[in-house]
């Protein structure tokens, strides 16, 4: 008996009970061991796992792959090739611990596709503008899964950013994704490299090799700026002089010149003024973020030659016709910072002096040769004149010098932002910085290693200046991955005969994107059945960014992994989408599958019909028939005798099939038996006649006549018989029998006469009447010719025909007497 105080234990107990058994599913009592214990592996491939328990006693094991279940297997191993075709697979093993319970453990698996591609490019149409926020995007093309992304900023080989994918409710699907860096650039970062890797991180589970994007220079732009704002150049009366502007800005500034507030034509860095007066001169460097004005005093001045004046002067040339000077080598190309030397000599010996004017390395002599000789060139305005004094006849002659310099740098750069768009007009440009002189300057841009087009220029300047060239561009779809490239050459000696080595500058990677298009694909194939998938065809397609492709059949989407089935052949359209538009084409898919039978086991074929059992397959099978163990050949048309069980063993490439057939041969009734049109029959007796058929099916037979009380059928299998009992006249007429089964029907007509009895017997009596005086008339006959011929006959017997020897003489016998 339970007290109270024992109930609450009993409740307390029986709740911990149906714990334990809601919780039996949920527990293992044995440990299963997964290998490998997870999975990271590349979507579209497969992978083997293998689970084990160490549990001898159970009901069997089987793995469980998405929803379908690998046979139960009764051992501690089971192994499953798992294919990694779905983002959402999933792979449990699974252990029967008895009828009713088991228990399982799931395999975590990870699947992954490392980028197709990575672009980076700035996000707006603009320019770099110094001071203000510039925004560069990485754009990452189907990768998965997005969680594990990293994505890093470099700017020239410096790591300055990393991101990573926070979006909530991440899919496990292919995705593409973008990311922006943000930044604002000073003059000091212009030319800066950037470029941006995506990467695949799991952990301690390792991670995918980056996926490295194309590299983007940016120039940023800004306003004019002088190096001095005033300056003051002196000069000598009547000299020429160039004046420098001093300004630099990005993009190079344009610039403008006054003459104490007058315009003045010339519009670049250097104004060069013939025979220079007093005067205040003005520079306007302008480009479209702003402009700064530069005030240049020039002042006259008595200037003693042999001193290196303020400002660059330049002797005009003077080479009277009576002049004997001559220079070694006449023409000179110098870098500058370079040493040079010039013989200058004279064949006339009445000179009073010989000499060099120059800014530095000035000379006299009163030999006939004297050389002007500077340990490094360093002013671009240099012009060494080489005098002689005759008889107070002076003349002169300048030296032809070129001094140069190579660029600092020439640089490729995009002017309109983003990638490139096919048939939309994209403009590159090239900048040079630091060159001169630039009139000697010739610039080549290159695509491809392909000089698509030169450029020279007409600035006249002399010291080192910055110029650029743009090239304007429509490209193709040809044009992606194409490397653009600009080269300056410097043509130095007489009409451009001497080069210096070409300063060619890096390359810019056109990223060019097209919409898609299909580059190969079948137009038709052919594939088998259940092993030909549409994603298996050989079908590339082409597009920047790279297009996604979907296929459809009778316009419904499909699943392009799933195999095929004979009843899926048919024209299937793949679409092929990107941002820039699609596109689409069609294949004829054409599917072979082994031989299979579809006619029926026990066919009924009509006799002298034809009948063909054909196998279903293709290529067509081959199909051969056999009956009682020997091949025969199929009959064309069917008789009765045809019928009975076959064989048949259809074959082509892909397997064969076999078939038991047992045909049945169908014809129509035929009447078997004696038959007589009319049947007697005397008053008041019995009569039966019979009605049987052969057919088959077996024909149905049945008797048509007037009934009556004394008219009876019977059956005795497949023959129906009438039997007219004590025939009356009524019986009389025709009995009609007709025999019927589904090929055909037959009619027989059976007329019955019923006959009087006395006339009958009357008749009878007559005949034999007749029948005796017949024969008593032939015994007669016979009798007579008898005895006619034994009247009057002798026979004589001789001695010799005696054989007993008797001497008894022989006597006439007459009559018998």
């Amino acid at each position: 008996m339970l007290t109270a105080s024992m109930l609450p234990l009993r409740v307390v107990g029986l709740l911990m009970l149906l714990s334990s058994l809601c919780d039996a599913d949920s527990s293992c009592p044995t440990e299963l061991i997964l290998d490998p214990p997870e999975v990271l592996a590349e979507y579209g491939g497969s992978v083997m796992v293998n689970c084990t328990s160490e549990e001898d006693i159970h009901e069997g094991m089987y793995w469980k792959v998405g929803d379908t279940d690998s046979p139960v297997e009764y051992v501690n191993s089971v192994s499953q090739s798992v294919p990694l075709l779905d983002w959402n697979v999933t792979a449990e093993c699974k252990i029967k611990l008895n009828n009713t319970n088991e228990c399982s453990k799931e395999l975590e698996i990870t699947l992954f596709k490392n980028p197709e591609t990575v672009n980076m490019f700035p996000t707006k149409h603009a320019a770099a503008v110094e001071g203000k926020r510039y925004e560069l995007q990485c754009d990452i093309d189907q990768v998965a899964p997005v969680q594990h992304l990293i994505v890093r900023w470099y700017r020239d080989n410096d790591n300055i950013k990393t991101d990573s994918y926070t979006q909530p409710n991440a899919t496990r699907r292919i995705e593409s994704v973008s990311f922006t860096l943000a930044a604002n650039f000073s003059r000091g970062e212009n030319g800066a490299r950037f470029r941006c890797e995506a990467q695949l991180d799991f952990g301690p589970r390792g991670s995918e090799p980056p996926v490295v994007s194309n590299v983007h220079t940016v120039y940023v732009h800004y306003a004019p700026e002088l190096k001095n704002n005033t300056e003051d150049v002196s000069v000598n009366k009547g000299d020429d002089v160039t004046l420098d502007c001093g300004a630099e800005g990005y993009p190079a500034p344009a610039f403008h010149w006054l003459r104490d507030g007058v315009h003045l034509l010339e519009t670049t860095n250097d104004l060069n003024i013939t025979l220079a007066t007093s005067a205040i001169y003005s520079c306007i460097a302008t480009n479209y973020l702003g402009n700064v004005t530069k005030k240049i005093h020039v002042h006259l001045k008595k200037t003693n030659i042999m001193e290196a004046p303020a400002a660059i002067t330049t002797p005009g040339p003077s080479t009277p016709r009576s002049c004997t000077l001559v220079l070694t080598p006449a023409k000179i190309a110098v870098r500058f910072g370079d040493p040079a030397s010039v013989n200058c000599s004279t064949s006339d010996t009445r000179f009073s002096k010989i000499g060099w004017e120059a800014i530095s390395g000035g000379v006299t002599s009163t030999d006939t040769v004297v050389t002007w000789t500077v340990e490094q060139v360093k002013d671009w305005d240099t012009q060494p004149l080489c005098y002689i004094d005759v008889n107070d006849d002076p003349c002169s002659i300048t030296l032809d010098i070129t001094l140069y310099q190579t660029p600092d740098s020439v640089s490729v750069s995009a002017l309109d932002q983003g990638p490139m768009v096919e048939g939309t007009e994209y403009r590159l440009k090239c900048d040079i910085t630091n060159v001169a002189p630039v009139q000697k300057l010739k610039l080549m841009w290159y695509r491809g290693g392909e000089t698509v087009h030169t450029q020279m220029f007409n600035d006249t300047r002399r010291s080192p200046g910055n110029v650029s060239s743009t090239l304007r561009v429509t490209p193709a779809r040809d044009y992606n991955g194409v490397l653009f490239s600009c080269g300056a050459e410097l043509h130095l000696g007489l009409n451009g005969s001497e080069l210096v080595p070409i300063v060619t500058s890096s390359s810019y990677m056109a990223v060019v994107h097209y919409k898609p298009l299909v580059k190969t694909c079948p137009g038709s194939y052919t594939g088998v059945e259940h092993e030909f998938s549409i994603d298996s065809l050989s079908c590339e397609a082409d597009g920047n960014p790279p297009p996604t492709m979907q296929w459809y059949h009778e316009e419904e989407l499909i699943n392009a992994s799933k195999p095929l089935t004979r009843t899926q052949a048919g024209e299937y359209t793949a679409e092929l989408r990107n941002s820039l538009g699609s596109s689409n084409f069609s294949v004829l898919i054409s599917i072979e599958y082994g031989p299979s039978f579809t006619c029926a086991a026990h066919p009924e074929v009509k006799e002298d019909d034809t009948f063909q059992c054909e196998a279903d397959g293709i290529p067509k099978p081959v199909v051969t028939w056999s009956k009682r163990g020997e091949e025969v050949a199929a009959p064309q048309r069917w008789t009765k005798n045809d019928g009975g069980p076959y064989s048949l063993k259809a074959t082509n490439k892909h397997g064969q099939a076999t078939h038991e057939l047992h045909v049945d041969v169908l014809y129509a009734p035929v009447f078997s038996g004696s038959y007589s049109p009319e049947v007697d029959v005397i008053l008041g007796k019995n009569v039966t006649f019979n009605c049987s058929a052969d057919g088959h099916p077996a024909p149905e037979i049945k008797w048509s006549y007037s009934s009556g009380v004394n008219v009876t059928e019977t059956t005795k299998g497949r023959q129906k018989s009438i039997s007219v009992t004590r025939a009356t006249s009524t019986d009389a007429g025709d009995y009609i029998c007709d025999a019927t089964n589904k090929v055909g029907a037959v009619r027989r007509t059976v007329t019955l006469v019923v006959q009087d009895q006395p006339k009958q017997k009357a008749l009878m009596a007559i005949w034999w009447l007749l029948i005796v005086l017949a024969i008593l008339l032939i015994l007669i006959f016979i009798i007579c010719c008898y005895r006619w011929k034994k009247q009057g006959q002798y026979t004589f017997l001789t001695d010799k025909a005696n054989k007993h020897g008797s001497d008894i003489p022989l006597t006439p016998q007459a009559n018998g007497v």
